[in-house]
């Protein structure tokens, strides 16, 4: 679990949130796990493990368009959309948040228009921006480090039926509809998909603006971590490759096309015959479900086992982050079949997983 020391990291503006230095402010239940009643109220996350990268110039668009599964080249202002980035073989190595704004100006500071800024894992971003880059070559675009942007310091998660009242304190106004953006004097608010039926909220701001902020909506909302924001991201059903499941799964497997991520008719990207394929000829069927698994040391990566078939693994691990209750909630990758048997963590004699409810219907694909 994100301890208070480790919850903002990721860049060196968000570490004085936690106390780094002289920072006088510190916030000693950061971190904390919070439970599904706590995030549907009302939560404010310091949130540390995501990285940011802004892609600038005239042809970042079109190059952008060329590597990822989503429509980047008709992507609108105010739009926020999902993508992922894969091997020629289909599988995932990364999948991210896109959305356009504004860069900083090289001179005075001042914001200029022009970025598509692509939100992922930060363990994922170095390899991920590196490999990208490889492939500009003659293409007029950059890709940098926008955490680097005071106004990116610090990335704050604010959901439940009072976040939206609670960040209209500090902000001019918030994204009226999942997957919208705007852009305020005091940074960037996304609007994310729902959870327990309430709107999820990411606002990129200033190490100053997030300590300005943060004492009222602590006083208003539960203060978790890290793992508060993962968990509320874990039941609004949105599925995150990171390190642990690298090059796992083509898109379908964790539902990146159900909720938007995949757009069948923009044209090649790496792994796009595989993907395509995959979505009309596959054979086997298997989904991302969501589960709760008693094991508190339950992580991505780890092999689910059926009683029915204890000798070969059914599924896989996704996501998972403590649910407040001394287990983890997690989303699973898994054949279909085995939603309705007995599925166990690491051996077929392992912690229990029970399935709970999707935000959004599993149709039987057959991969």
């Amino acid at each position: 679990m994100a301890t208070a020391a480790t919850a903002v990291t990721g860049s060196a503006g968000a570490m004085a949130l936690a106390g780094a230095g002289d920072a006088p402010a510190t916030y000693p239940d950061l971190g904390a796990a919070l439970t599904t009643a706590q995030l549907a109220d009302g939560f404010v996350a310091p949130v540390g493990n995501l990285g940011l990268i802004a892609v600038t110039g005239a042809d970042g668009a079109t190059f952008l368009h060329g590597q990822l599964t989503n429509d980047v080249l008709n992507l609108p202002a105010g739009a926020v959309r999902l993508a992922g980035y894969c091997t020629p073989k289909g599988r995932l190595q990364a999948t991210m948040t896109m959305w356009r704004g504004s860069v900083a100006g090289a001179d005075d500071g001042t914001a200029e228009p022009g970025a598509i800024y692509l939100q992922l894992p930060l363990e994922l971003q170095p390899a991920f921006q590196k490999r990208l880059s490889m492939f500009v070559m003659r293409a007029k675009a950059k890709l940098v480090d926008a955490a680097h942007d005071p106004r990116n310091a610090v990335v704050l998660g604010v959901g439940g039926a009072r976040a939206g009242a609670a960040l209209l304190q500090h902000v001019a106004s918030v994204p009226p509809a999942a997957y919208s953006v705007v852009e305020h004097a005091n940074g960037t608010v996304l609007r994310l998909a729902d959870a327990f039926g309430a709107p999820r909220y990411l606002w990129l701001t200033s190490t100053d603006a997030a300590l300005a902020a943060l004492p009222a909506l602590q006083g208003t909302l539960a203060l978790g971590g890290t793992d508060a924001w993962e968990l509320s991201g874990i039941h609004a059903g949105i599925a995150q490759v990171t390190g642990a499941t690298f090059e796992q799964f083509v898109p379908q497997m964790i539902n990146l096309e159900l909720v938007g991520g995949v757009n069948f008719k923009k044209g090649c990207y790496p792994g796009q015959e595989i993907v395509a394929r995959s979505q009309y000829l596959g054979k086997l069927k298997r989904r991302t479900a969501l589960a709760t698994i008693a094991d508190p040391a339950a992580s991505a990566g780890q092999e689910l086992f059926s009683e029915d078939d204890p000798g070969q693994p059914c599924g896989m691990v996704v996501n998972a982050a403590p649910n407040g209750a001394g287990g983890v909630d997690a989303l699973v990758e898994i054949k279909l079949a085995a939603l309705d048997q007995m599925v166990h963590l690491g051996s077929a004699t392992g912690a229990q997983v029970a399935f709970l409810p999707m935000p959004y219907a599993l149709d039987a694909l057959d991969l």
